[in-house]
């Protein structure tokens, strides 16, 4: 697996901005590098070919929470800080680190960023070809996008709406507004 010289100055962007969320001690600090990490992974989702989730985690990850935070940070109280970063236990760097590993370690087996054919089993899978096949038929929607997104996986959706929902109502009642009235 190589990566060119875009795809790894994004990678270190993303992963700069996760270390940055994680260990810096001011709150706001940390809230613009959470923000800028959920931007480079929309931006990754859109160069591993899934514009739509790209765009879902850049409108949701980036643009909503990001308001939501902003908007809870100023209603509650800031702690006077002292330093720029949180101390960190040798076993929290140790769990971290063993995740990492794990995770790296399954990178040899995705696919190829654009393999077509037998090298992506994701676009030549017969699931897939089964979803292509018969999405209208099955559900009578003719995107079969929304096909996948509504009907077999409507569940999923409903879980994701759900937690989009209660993000929503706990940032108003943290808020203190009564929009409901």
């Amino acid at each position: 697996m190589t990566l060119s010289l875009i795809e790894g100055v994004l990678l270190v962007f993303v992963l700069g901005c996760a270390i940055g969320a994680a260990v810096l001690r001011d709150v706001l600090a940390s809230l613009m590098a959470f923000a800028a990490y959920s931007l480079g992974i929309s931006i990754i989702w859109v160069m591993l070919e899934a514009p739509d989730v790209g765009l879902t985690e850049a409108a949701v990850g980036a643009g909503i929470m990001t308001i939501l935070f902003i908007l809870a940070l100023a209603n509650t109280v800031r702690p006077q800080e002292n330093g720029l970063f949180e101390s960190i236990s040798v076993r929290t760097v140790v769990l971290v680190g063993a995740f990492v590993v794990v995770m790296i370690a399954t990178v040899p087996s995705l696919p190829a960023v654009g393999a077509e054919g037998a090298a992506n089993p994701v676009v030549s899978g017969e699931i897939t070809q089964h979803y292509i096949d018969n999405a209208y038929a099955d559900t009578e929607v003719h995107n079969a996008v929304t096909a996948v997104l509504a009907a077999y996986r409507g569940f999923d959706t409903l879980g994701e709406a759900v937690v989009v929902f209660s993000a929503g109502v706990a940032a108003l009642t943290v808020l203190r507004q009564e929009v409901f009235a």
